[in-house]
Parts: C-alpha cells; structure tokens; sequence
C-alpha cells in the first residue's frame, strides 16, 4: 500500500495490428481494434492512461495506486480483442509472447 501510494502501480499493453490504434482523449481510452465501431474505456477514479508509438504498435501505459484495480482495467482493455494465434494481432501484455500457428497448408 505504501508503495502504491508514493510511487504507483502501472501495467502496460502493446496494441500490434495493421490500423489498431489507441488515443486518449481527456481521460478516456479509445480505441481503434478492427471492429466497425470505437471502443470507449472510462477508467475509475485513480487509473490513468497514456499512449505511446513505438514501431509499429502502440504502447498503453495503466497507471495509478491501486494495484488490484490497475491489474482489472488492464485485463478488461485486453478482453477488447485478445491476440490471435495466426497472424498476432490484436491487444497483449507488453512482453508477451504470442505462439504463431502455422497457417492452412494446400493438398501435396
């Protein structure tokens, strides 16, 4: 608790697929993950977020001082769109690792 309050907690996630995208707009998370709408996260009190570019994903950074409640917000952003196992996209922890599946192989 000590230590949630001085320094605090955060989680971060790796958002990796062609045109997936996150911003934040005040305090809400958006995203941008395939899907035909945006996904609007409104974080409890205490939680805030922030994105980062690197490469060619984007970082999302879960902060505050609870680290219960940082570790929830973050899993409920990763449900959005869990990575999948043929071409890895989609929301993952950052360092994860994602095992790639081979692909449909044609008749020999």
């Amino acid at each position: 608790m000590v230590e949630g309050v001085s320094k605090g907690f955060s989680k971060t996630l790796e958002i990796r697929g062609t045109g997936y995208k996150a911003r934040v707009e005040g305090k809400q998370l958006i995203l941008n993950v395939g899907f035909c709408h945006s996904v609007d996260i409104n974080p409890p009190e205490n939680i805030s977020f922030e994105t980062q570019q690197r490469g060619d994903f984007t970082l999302v950074i879960i902060s505050g001082i609870d680290k219960q409640a940082v570790g929830e917000v973050t899993a409920q952003i990763r449900r959005v769109r869990p990575p999948e196992p043929y071409k890895g996209k989609g929301i993952r922890y950052d360092g994860e690792w994602v095992r790639q599946k081979a692909g449909k192989t044609g008749v020999a």
